[in-house]
């Protein structure tokens, strides 16, 4: 069976990798750029969609601010930005916001960031994989209906890539990605010289109009309005998830991790930055409309469009208005987006396990999570991440309306802490630094993050008031269980490791015991038995005797008559239960010897059977675990478990 499971585990995964090759598995920054950029990037794909939407609801007219509101978009990704290439600098392990939070705001804080980066990245692999499946089930009819088996299906690819090792999910994405970066520049290139030329096709919605909401008839003059435009900013930040999985990546980078990282943040932004802003101003030039319920909200003669009319993202009619005389193109736009948005989720893949495993080795997360794989990948952060997301999946269905209220809260918790973080960093370097021109790059760095903290503070504000009660608070209550399930473990691995400790200056620390006795345990004159006592016999116990209880299995009569026949130099203790129990005569002799002294230890010798097959542990040791289980739980009591492995006899 064993056997069986490690070849298959071999076809799936692939050749294990000695520790040596760790190395080779780093990221060049044509492999980092669309192994941690995937998720910035394909916000790039509905980051506008969200900013026309949320416009859209004071009408038409509202569009006109939309350049305003990516620039202002653009102005705080590159903050952040500027703010992460010093996180990079300063904390490589690894750790990113985590790290900053935690060394600078202290464990309490680091527990609440690292929690809201923990849900951010389970929520980046659900949003971003349902909403492929959505795309999916759209162009492809009996997919309709399937969408919460194909996410899972298409979550259990992506981490079976990631399984195989980051170097190889970075081939997987390096190829859509780029893809993508190439389609969408051809678009916005094509469409600003089509603009400079008077050449430029409408967008296949412009003829229509908006009709607003009834809360924002006066457009976005009146205070509310004003409002509307903060949500419009809040919702394209969206874009900026993903820009902390690279601070979080860095040991995944080859040498100088902390240089290319760097540099692969700037080529990030300066992307996502040109990509959001050519969009927003393609979509203004075509006339683009873009709203919430097109059936009620968008009108052609005064009449609604009804339920008839499909609309397409801000993407697709862009690309529709600028290739208007070549359709494929249209099409390879439309398939490339959507491929991305799939692929966004193996952000959250690397970001993970990474950010799990320096949680692990600070002891707020179970340690099993520090283990590397066979292909030298988080395997368990991968594989606990993959259950989450997929549970995730499930009890939402893969609805993205859903999903998407629970989500951005988390990246925002973090980026605000972090900023914050950053400034008390710059604060305790400006404290001891007397050099002039440190001192200067130092204060400019703090007004950088102080500028940072102001704006993602306002925009996770915002964030929270408008979607709590639609979903936000799902993302809330997981951050503050899972930061009171990293302070238990942290609390429980202190107090193992000051139960553990070793006092150099004990006087006892160390004696040896004073003396030792040996029980064989035996329930039949047979070969497990014999191999038990020869074990026993050789390691020279003060005391030694076979222990035997009296129960329906065990005739012991007839053990007892073999016994003196084989003329065994050692006595066999017969124990009578009354309830036919076998444990419980055995626990409470040994019990009674470990009373005797203080310092005495019984070293109980347990004959088990080793079977060829799973099912045929079903048939034997039953017993044995059960005393086993409740010997473990006594003092100065060892367990000795002599193997023997049936069908293969002794030598086996």
């Amino acid at each position: 069976m064993s056997g069986g499971f490690s070849l298959i585990k071999r076809i799936l995964v692939g050749r294990a990798f000695s520790s040596d090759r760790l190395g080779t598995t780093r990221l060049p920054k044509r492999l980092a750029l669309p192994t941690f950029a995937s998720d910035a990037l394909s916000s790039v794909a509905y980051a506008p969609d969200e900013i026309l939407l949320t416009l859209s609801l004071a009408g038409i007219a509202a569009f006109t601010v939309s350049p305003w509101v990516a620039l202002a978009v653009v102005c705080v990704m590159a903050v952040v930005i500027l703010a992460y290439r010093k996180n990079v600098e300063a904390y490589p392990s690894g750790g990113g916001d985590y790290e900053v939070v935690h060394t600078n705001l202290g464990g309490t804080a680091g527990r609440v960031a690292a929690s809201a980066l923990l849900v951010d990245y389970v929520l980046t692999v659900a949003v971003s994989i349902s909403q492929a499946s959505r795309y999916a089930s759209g162009a492809i009819d009996f997919l309709h209906g399937y969408e919460t088996l194909l996410s899972i299906a298409l979550i259990a690819i992506l981490a079976l890539a990631n399984l195989r090792g980051t170097k190889e999910s970075g081939r997987v994405l390096a190829v859509p990605v780029y893809l993508f970066m190439a389609t969408i520049g051809v678009v916005l290139l094509a469409g600003a010289w089509q603009a400079f030329t008077g050449t430029l096709h409408a967008a296949p919605s412009a003829a229509f109009d908006v009709l607003p909401s009834s809360r924002y008839e006066q457009g976005i003059t009146a205070l509310g309005g004003a409002f509307l435009v903060l949500r419009a900013f809040s919702s394209g930040c969206a874009a900026l998830t993903g820009v902390e999985a690279v601070g979080n990546g860095v040991p995944s980078f080859q040498r100088p991790k902390a240089r290319n990282a760097s540099l692969t943040l700037i080529l990030l932004g300066t992307i996502s930055a040109t990509m959001i802003m050519g969009i927003i101003g393609l979509a203004a030039a075509t006339g683009v409309r873009f709203v919430d319920d097109p059936a009620t909200q968008l009108t052609l003669n005064g009449q609604a469009v009804g339920d008839s009319y499909r609309q397409l993202p801000v993407i697709g009619q862009i690309a529709r208005a600028v290739f208007v005389e070549t359709p494929f193109i249209f099409y390879l736009v439309s398939l490339v987006t959507g491929v991305v948005l799939y692929l966004a989720a193996n952000t959250a893949f690397n970001g993970f396990p990474n950010l799990a495993s320096v949680l692990a080795a600070e002891g707020y997360l179970p340690r099993q999570l520090r283990l590397r794989g066979d292909r030298l990948a988080y395997s368990n952060g991968i594989l606990l991440l993959t259950g989450a997301a997929a549970a995730l999946v499930v009890l939402t269905q893969a609805n993205v309306t859903t999903l998407i209220q629970m989500y951005i809260v988390g990246v925002f918790v973090s980026f605000s802490l972090g900023q914050f973080g950053m400034i008390r960093h710059w604060g305790k370097r400006l404290a001891v630094e007397t050099d002039h021109g440190r001192r200067v790059r130092y204060r400019v760095n703090r007004i950088i993050n102080s500028a940072g903290f102001c704006v993602v503070t306002i925009v996770l504000v915002i964030v929270v008031l408008t979607k709590f009660i639609y979903g936000a608070w799902v993302a809330v209550l997981a951050m503050a269980l899972l930061w009171l399930l990293m302070s238990a473990i942290n609390r429980h691995y202190t107090g193992v490791r000051e139960e553990l400790s070793v006092d150099l200056a004990d006087e006892d620390r160390g004696l040896y015991p004073s003396r030792s006795h040996g029980l064989v345990l035996v329930s039949g004159m047979n070969k497990p038995a014999l191999l038990a006592i020869n074990f026993a016999a050789v390691n020279h116990h003060t005391t030694l005797e076979a222990v035997t209880v009296k129960t329906d299995i065990i005739d012991t009569d007839e053990l007892a008559k073999r016994w003196g026949q084989a003329q065994i130099q050692l006595p066999l203790r017969i124990m009578y239960s009354p309830y036919r129990e076998y444990a419980g005569p055995i626990v409470d002799y040994v019990r009674r010897i470990s009373a005797g002294s203080p310092r005495d230890v019984v070293v109980v010798y347990v004959p088990e059977f080793v079977v060829r097959h799973p099912w045929e542990g079903v048939l034997h040791n039953q017993s044995m675990k059960r005393l086993k289980a409740e010997l473990t739980h006594l003092p100065r009591v060892v367990i000795a478990s002599v193997p023997w492995q049936l069908g293969g006899g002794e030598e086996a």
